[in-house]
């Protein structure tokens, strides 16, 4: 059982480090207009899918569980499947991934520069490294692998 112990120990300081780390993007001076906005989440139109790092992965399956689903939602028109369809509103918003906050929705004021958030995604690749995980995954396949 150390193991485990050990495994879940990790796993809940790297899931405060990224929220860490959301929490120190919103403080930047970066003008966003985010609320109620889904054009980004038609991946499908836009052709742009989020990838999670493995600590964006495992912050979204537990916000993900917190709304009572232990399954990824299926979407047929080519949505994310994170946005509800009876709402049109992000089911983990407050946890949704560094990328949909920083790069995908011209709508809401575009990406950010990337100098202004180099430092926040190294910082995500090494909880990454420490967990285990190598590349980005898309969001879908990134996000199962921790409700499973």
């Amino acid at each position: 059982m150390p193991r485990r112990d050990a495994i879940a120990g990790e796993r809940k300081r790297a899931a405060a480090e990224v929220r860490k780390i959301y929490a120190d993007l919103a403080t930047r001076p970066v003008t966003r207009d985010c609320t109620l906005r889904a054009e980004c989440c038609q991946f499908l139109l836009t052709g742009k899918t989020p990838y999670l790092t493995t600590g964006e992965a495992l912050v979204a399956a537990q916000a993900l569980k917190a709304t009572g689903r232990r399954s990824f939602p299926a979407r047929e028109d080519g949505a994310c499947p994170l946005l509800d369809p009876a709402t049109a509103r992000c089911l983990i918003y407050d946890s949704r991934p560094f990328g949909c906050r920083t790069h995908f929705c011209q709508p809401a004021g575009g990406p950010y520069p990337r100098r202004d958030v180099a430092g926040l995604i190294y910082e995500l690749e090494e909880i990454a490294r420490r967990l285990g995980g190598s590349e980005a995954r898309p969001l879908a396949a990134a996000v199962r692998e921790f409700l499973a």
